[in-house]
Parts: structure tokens; sequence; C-alpha cells
């Protein structure tokens, strides 16, 4: 699959869910997907904004995507407006932009690198955002070695 393109209203999980605005996608599209359920995804929203998600389960066998209160906010949206959107498949496995101050520290260390390999890809997702909160290259170093050093 290329491309799915929908409109729907937009959602909003119960809080026991965790209180998400979402979009639902159906079973029968992420099929679709080469990687299923496990398929990273680009998501486009009224042709304004795109931004980087993943697939997450409804619990009736459906999907989800969870949209941010700052892109809703973005296309001047709220809960229950009509929004148009369009999914597509992620070129980028990981599904997050690499941090350069990661790369580079992967690229010179090859036992960090060899762990970081063998971490799943929610994992080195959360590596990734982790550092990308970390505002000092010197912490970011420092937290990256200890997360990755922490799997091993």
């Amino acid at each position: 699959m290329k491309n799915y393109s929908d409109e729907q209203r937009i959602k909003k999980l119960e809080k026991r869910r965790g209180g998400y605005f979402y979009l639902s996608i159906s079973a029968e599209v992420v099929d679709q997907f080469e990687k299923k359920r496990l398929t990273r995804l680009i998501c486009y929203l009224d042709e304004r904004i795109e931004f980087q998600c993943g697939l997450n389960h409804m619990g009736d066998g459906n999907f989800f995507i969870i949209l941010s209160g700052a892109n809703i906010k973005k296309i001047g949206k709220q809960l229950g407006d009509l929004v148009s959107f369009t999914i597509r498949e992620d070129p980028n496995p990981l599904g997050v932009e690499m941090p350069e101050v990661l790369q580079v520290l992967l690229d010179q260390d090859e036992s960090l690198n060899k762990s970081f390999e063998k971490l799943s890809m929610g994992k080195k997702r959360h590596v990734i955002h982790s550092i990308k909160k970390t505002k000092d290259i010197d912490r970011q170093v420092h937290k990256a070695i200890d997360m990755i050093s922490s799997h091993r």
C-alpha cells in the first residue's frame, strides 16, 4: 500500500486508556502494509502538517494513531471536528530521526553500536526520544551510554 486517505472526526480515548486524541485505522487498512501493525507511518493532516507516528491497538482488532494537542491546534481543529488525513509507510525503519550526537557515538564505539542494534525498535526509539529531550551534549552522551549499556 502506498497511501491511505480518509476523513473522520477527531476522537478522544477515555481517561483510563490515556485520554489521547486519535484517528481510527481499520485492520483491513493495516493488513495492506508490508509490516502490518509494526508499520511506522507518516501522517498528513488537512494537507497542512505531517508527523511520524505508529499504530496502536484499539482493542477490537482495529487500530488508531495518536494526534497531539499541538498538532490539532496547528490545523485549527478540536475534538469532534472533521479532519482529512493521509498515511503512508515511513521509509525510516525507526520512524524517528537519529540525533547527530547518538549517530557519532555509535559510529565511534563498535561495542555500543552492537548493543544498540540488539535493542527492539521500541527501545531504540525510547533512547532517541530521551536523548532529544536532553539539551546538553555531554549529558546526551552519558545518557545514551547509560541507557544502551543497561540493556546489554
